[in-house]
């Protein structure tokens, strides 16, 4: 029975039972109907406006529910798993928001009948393994077997969504070779794309056709005076986390002077202090300093007169990638343990080459030929911010996605294959058990198909018709596949991959999508299983809401 009260010895309300549960379910229903519009190569775009008036445009799930205030304790659970999806992952936020909110929903009208929370729980973890398992096992292809073209088709199956989906096909041949570039072997041997250091940067004008790679790792900012030479090569790079400005006394500090000519020795000596800094640096062989922070108009003559380059106001991830680029160390303090100041030249760092260049009306330092690992830059062009920022977003997903693809080599159908499969596997698996874990398997069977149908009713074709045409596919290959009778299925595919038959949106009509290139990594799909299953059963459990009202009297003392 549902209880709503307030009990004298808690200063509080407390809500039990179903009534928590059905609120849950209706605030991740809230969250999920949000995103769902914007799923697929047809989802639709949203526009945020906060609360100063910034406007952002975009469909990615994970920014989209970053940017709302959710207030509801239930729904933000679901807000941390778009998040955690974006990081694990890179993409998939917007499926996993769907598939868990209609997990809970599906899970809610059981408890409605009369199933125990509890046995619905163990029937999802279970469904959820097996799932995983079918992915790994049945529907996972070795990208070997797909040749090259299977990167560039993740890629663009990622961006097929986005704003850039029209120009997919130049943006995914970007981003599959802004990957390989950074390609690298760690001390393990294995192989690894740290993909932080592609750097985006963002210039206005032209169209967004015009973007292109530039090799080497870009700065948005420009030499620190104009005396300075435009290139320096080879390079010897001093990585700095603190200013070079005139040192000034230490607050709370105070120094009497009883004859003003020592006045002037002070300052002089504030101005030699900065001088012996910047000597130490010149002397230890950097010939290019970045600075987190400023660098007095004073000091700038010195690089001048060196021959350096000087970068003032550099962005601390960006000075932390070019530190990991070129083997420099970051160096927040000269002082060692003496209490003296040095500069050791086995912190900097090395590069062919350091060069100002000109990206429209930007000034752009180019650090070109770095020594552990090599670093590109994606300079993108487009009409305005919105549709830079939009496109930012859009390349970090594709960019993720291929990464993942390298290092797991391994990639499923597209388009609602997946799910379709899963499902008529596990509906076929929950009749096998004799347990009362059976109803749930069947209702988490039945959650996949959310996805095919929200892909068709945003593709404005008939969802009912097309999911129905899905499912006899599978059907008829996982029952009959021992036999060979694939007459529905692709014959060209081995039996053991079961069928990929997913949806083709642009026509309406359902396709074999390993062989059209709707290509996703196996892992994607296996992470969103997981995650959304972990975060269903989270707000399932939770049958009891104790909200505590803020105590007045304390406050009054």
């Amino acid at each position: 029975m549902a209880i709503t009260s307030r009990t004298p010895d808690i200063s509080g309300e407390r809500q039990s039972g179903q009534d928590v549960r059905t609120q849950n379910v209706v605030a991740c229903q809230a969250v999920a109907n949000i995103v769902k519009s914007s799923l697929g190569p047809v989802g639709l775009d949203k526009m945020l406006v906060d609360d100063i008036g910034d406007v952002t445009i975009t469909n990615d799930g994970a920014t989209i529910l970053k940017m709302l205030e959710v207030e509801h304790p239930a729904a933000k659970v679901l807000v941390e798993l778009a998040e955690l999806q974006d990081r694990e992952v890179g993409d998939g936020t917007t499926s996993v928001v769907i598939i868990a909110a209609e997990l809970l929903k599906r899970a809610n009208d059981l408890v409605r009948n009369k199933i125990h929370p509890t046995s619905i729980i163990s029937g999802y973890r279970l469904a959820m393994r097996e799932a995983c398992k079918y992915v790994d096992e049945k529907l996972a292809v070795k990208v070997e077997k797909l040749g090259k073209d299977s990167l560039v088709n993740c890629a663009k199956t990622s961006m097929s969504s986005k704003l850039i989906g029209g120009d997919s096909d130049f943006f995914a041949n970007l981003v599959v070779e802004a990957v390989q570039t950074v390609k690298m072997t760690n001390g393990r041997g294995e192989v690894k794309y740290p993909i932080k250091g592609i750097n985006i940067l963002k210039a206005h004008g032209k169209s967004a056709r015009d973007s292109y790679l530039l090799k080497g790792y870009a700065l948005n900012t420009g030499r620190a005076a104009q005396g300075m030479p435009m290139r320096v090569a080879p390079a010897r790079i001093a990585c700095l986390d603190f200013n070079l400005q005139k040192a000034k006394m230490q607050m709370g500090v105070q120094v009497l002077v009883t004859d003003p000519r020592e006045l002037e020795k002070i300052r002089q000596r504030e101005a030699d202090m900065t001088k012996e800094r910047i000597d130490k640096l010149l002397k230890a062989g950097a010939n290019v300093v970045l600075t987190t922070k400023g660098i007095d108009d004073m000091a700038l003559k010195y690089f001048v007169e060196a021959g350096a380059i000087a970068v003032r106001r550099v962005r601390k991830e960006d000075l932390r990638h070019v530190a990991k680029a070129t083997g420099a160390t970051v160096v927040s303090t000269f002082a060692d343990m003496e209490g003296e100041e040095t500069f050791d030249s086995s912190l900097l760092g090395y590069a062919d080459e350091v060069v100002e260049e000109r990206i429209a009306d930007d000034d752009v330092i180019m650090i070109k030929g770095t020594k552990t690992t090599s670093a590109v830059s994606l300079i993108l062009r487009g009409a305005n911010d919105f549709m830079l920022d939009e496109m930012d977003r859009a390349l970090h997903d594709a960019l993720c996605i291929v990464k993942r693809t390298l290092e797991s080599n391994t990639v499923v159908a597209g388009g609602g294959a997946v799910e379709a499969a899963l499902s008529v596997y596990l509906e076929n698996l929950a009749t096998t058990l004799g347990s009362r874990e059976q109803l749930a398997i069947a209702e988490f069977a039945e959650s996949f198909l959310i996805i095919p149908k929200v892909l068709a009713v945003n593709a404005a074709k008939d969802a009912t018709e097309l999911v129905a045409k899905l499912r006899a596919y599978h059907h008829t290959a996982q029952t009959k596949a021992d036999k060979k009778h694939l007459s529905r299925c692709s014959l060209t595919m081995p039996s053991t991959y079961g069928c990929s038959m997913g949806l083709d949106l642009g026509k309406g009509t359902v396709r074999n999508n390993l062989e059209a290139g709707v290509i996703e990594p196996a892992m994607s799909k296996v992470k969103i299983i997981q995650f959304a299953t972990e975060a269903a059963i989270t707000i399932l459990r939770i049958d009891d809401m104790i909200k505590l009202v803020k105590d007045e009297s304390q406050n009054e003392e």
